[in-house]
């Protein structure tokens, strides 16, 4: 971290610390322009510790219902369900958030890409300002914004939640899930719930390509996110 003056410059893992956030989601930030930064003649993003203050500062008044300018512009605002804060104290007592990967879920995401052909799986919990990614295949990122969430809108529909072509949907043409990396076209999320019935996040595919699941592949999805729900419920 430079001290060079009243600014001072920080790396983005220095950022990523100041924000309690992964480095990926500061990336995110700093390629969305909702953390201001630049790149080095070497390629490594830089940012002054007052615009990662400023976000900060943002957030939090953002966590107390008073404001939501750090979302980004390109970014749908998400859609939550009229008991949130139950969803997300129920979703707190899981302990889940932030835990290492458990091979009961990585091997959940591994099958549910395998059945559906699909080249990306993730078991996604939703938090307030994020979605965060307990296992993930074909996916580098360990979370995203919450505003970049196709997951959100699983939630909201309480079911299977499909998308067959996020560049022509509305919702999604502008997310940079869509026109960034992992480039995502299509999407299928079944909600996972713990014992009282909150829905805390889903297991969900998604492709490169627009495209539809098979009844077979949709019901093996559904029936693993049910696998996924047990583990949870066997916890609380």
């Amino acid at each position: 971290m430079s001290t060079s003056d009243d600014d001072p410059i920080l790396t983005t893992r220095d950022a990523a610390q100041l924000l309690g956030v992964a480095v990926s989601t500061v990336q995110l930030w700093m390629e969305s322009g909702a953390l201001p930064a630049w790149k080095t003649p070497g390629g490594h993003r830089r940012v002054r510790l007052s615009a990662v203050l400023a976000l900060r500062q943002r957030r939090g008044a953002a966590e107390d219902g008073k404001d939501t300018s750090y979302r980004t512009e390109a970014a749908a605002h998400y859609p939550a369900a009229a008991e949130e804060s139950l969803r997300l104290a129920a979703l707190a007592a899981t302990r889940l958030l932030d835990t290492p990967p458990e091979e009961v879920f990585d091997r959940l995401a591994r099958l549910a890409a395998q059945t559906t052909d699909c080249p990306m799986a993730l078991v996604s919990l939703v938090s307030s300002q994020r979605q965060w990614f307990k296992a993930r295949i074909g996916v580098d990122l360990n979370e995203t914004p919450r505003d970049w969430s196709f997951c959100s809108h699983a939630l909201a529909a309480g079911d299977a939640f499909v998308v067959g072509d996020a560049a022509k949907d509305p919702r999604f043409s502008n997310n940079p899930l869509v026109v960034g990396e992992p480039h995502v076209r299509f999407y299928a999320g079944v909600p996972l719930e713990d014992g009282e019935g909150r829905l805390l996040g889903t297991l969900c595919v998604m492709d490169h390509e627009p495209r539809r699941l098979r009844e077979r592949e949709m019901r093996a999805l559904r029936e693993l996110a049910a696998i996924a729900s047990d583990e949870i419920k066997r916890r609380g």
